[in-house]
């Protein structure tokens, strides 16, 4: 089974992260999509990060929501797009090519695709071990808005999807309008998110 692992904070995750999902399954990239709520990314400094229960909550919530609303752009199989807490094991900061060998052993039967950004694949040649997850595993890309890439650069396991979603809406933005703009109204995410955010009074 092809299952796509796409690793984030997800600190909110928003509508542009699940349509993605849904869309690389839609056109047959692959059979599942596992969203991985990672507790520390190597490459940030997050010092707004909500605590690891309350984003994978508001993630699986914002998925299962959206994938029961009739009227949402992209429609998927119950249970095909899945949130995972697997890095609260793993020591932190966590790696992606250690959570990718742990998959491996916990599922040897599923092909594990690594999900990436276009932006991500600029940096990727600093992420930790590159090179071994690229000895393992197929890479797909997927755009983002004023990332241009060459893929004739691309190595051979590694694959740029042309048509996906190409969403402006940032977890970063997201953050800042709640904190500082009185009139957002939870653009960019599924409304039962943007209510949870705001009976729990979260990123004020």
């Amino acid at each position: 089974m092809r299952t796509g692992i796409y690793g984030g904070s997800f600190n909110p995750m928003h509508i542009g992260h699940i349509e993605l999902g849904g869309w690389l399954l839609e056109n047959d990239y692959l059979d599942e999509m596992w969203f991985l709520v990672s507790p520390q990314n190597p490459m940030k400094r997050e010092c707004e990060l909500l605590d690891d229960d309350k984003r994978l909550g508001l993630a699986r919530l914002s998925v299962e929501c959206y994938q029961r609303d009739p009227n949402a752009r992209i429609h998927f199989p119950k249970h095909s797009v899945k949130v995972m807490d697997i890095e609260s094991s793993l020591p932190r900061p966590s790696y992606m090519v250690n959570t990718l060998a742990l998959l491996r052993e916990r599922y040897p039967k599923r092909e594990f695709i690594l999900v990436i950004g276009a932006d991500n694949w600029l940096t990727f040649p600093h992420w930790y071990q590159a090179d071994k997850i690229l000895e393992n595993h197929r890479v797909i890309i997927y755009p983002r808005p004023g990332v241009e890439l060459n893929e004739k650069d691309f190595p051979a396991q590694v694959n740029m999807v042309v048509g996906a979603p190409e969403n402006d809406i940032s977890s970063t933005e997201i953050r800042n309008a709640i904190r500082h703009n009185p009139d957002y109204n939870g653009e960019g995410l599924v409304a039962e998110a943007w209510a949870e955010i705001k009976k729990q009074k979260l990123y004020l």
